[in-house]
């Protein structure tokens, strides 16, 4: 491949990670899927290719609906509650988060909801809502015909569900919300961390069976606290806690002896937490890491 190829697949990569990483739930993977897209890129007959945005997208989707069935039936044997491994976005690493829509369509939550779809329900899911295309280039993208992308499509927002924020009108709340959250946990004040925490509270963690995580979600202010209590006086101690953007949403990032072993990522609502999602498995930690070395 030539400087001058390379440097035009690089243009197009954020935006194909950003594609991958929507479709696969997964930084590693996507990483991987975007790096076999360059290799086809630099073995392809350039004259072939009309519009390589688009030929890209359409080689990124389908490695991704081929990596989807191999990993479907790794989730299935998943120890635990499987959540998406986590990305920093304060850097733009999965495209512009303007909207509080925008946000909510790389939420740890809609990337679980996303695992309702089959494979093709959800690269015409994607495309269609995170890229804007229009029904006739999913349908070229994906080989299929305008009607049947238009089906799938109806099929995957029904089984999403309705759209709807997840976030609070008010970035600096949220950000006060974390970082009360933070400093709460860092001085062991148990009074105020109670008092962030919704009635109907619910915390999801993801250990892979890796590291000690609860198995299920724990539901309900009272149960989330005595497990948060719990942890802090067994694990937690010598933790360092930071706020960070996660997915779209303020989040924290713990870290014990250089070593990032939590990041947390927060739904809000009036002013209190409603929902955690903490991935503890450190194989799912690798991205973020790199990430914040970078900054």
């Amino acid at each position: 491949m030539t400087t001058a190829t390379a440097d035009e697949f690089e243009t197009h990569r954020p935006r194909l990670f950003g594609l991958a990483y929507r479709m696969l739930g997964s930084a590693q993977e996507a990483e991987d899927a975007v790096q076999d897209a360059y290799l086809r890129f630099s073995a392809a007959d350039r004259t072939e290719i009309a519009r390589p945005s688009a030929w890209l997208a359409k080689v990124v989707t389908n490695l991704c609906l081929s990596r989807l069935t191999s990993a479907r039936a790794r989730r299935e044997e998943y120890v635990g509650e499987w959540l998406p491994e986590p990305v920093l976005t304060s850097d733009g690493a999965l495209g512009p988060l303007e909207s509080a829509e925008q946000r909510d369509s790389v939420s740890l939550a809609m990337l679980v909801l996303l695992e309702r779809l089959t494979p093709t329900e959800r690269a015409v899911f994607v495309l269609r809502e995170a890229f804007a295309y229009g029904h006739r280039e999913i349908a070229e993208a994906l080989e299929l015909t305008e009607a049947n992308c238009r089906q799938l499509y109806r099929r995957a927002v029904r089984r999403v569900g309705e759209p709807e924020s997840r976030f609070e009108a008010e970035p600096k709340r949220r950000e006060e919300l974390v970082e009360s959250f933070i400093s709460a946990a860092r001085e062991g004040d148990v009074v105020a961390l109670e008092k962030l925490l919704a009635a109907d509270v619910t915390w999801t963690g993801d250990g892979g069976g890796k590291v000690s995580a609860a198995r299920r979600p724990i539901e309900g202010r009272d149960h989330v606290f005595r497990f948060l209590v719990g942890s802090r006086r067994t694990f937690l101690a010598g933790v360092e806690f930071s706020a960070v953007e996660v997915n779209g949403a303020m989040g924290m990032a713990a870290w014990l002896d250089s070593t990032l072993i939590s990041v947390v990522a927060f739904e809000t609502r009036d002013g209190v937490i409603t929902h955690a999602r903490a991935v503890v498995n450190p194989e799912k930690l690798g991205f973020v890491s790199r990430q914040l070395a970078r900054a």
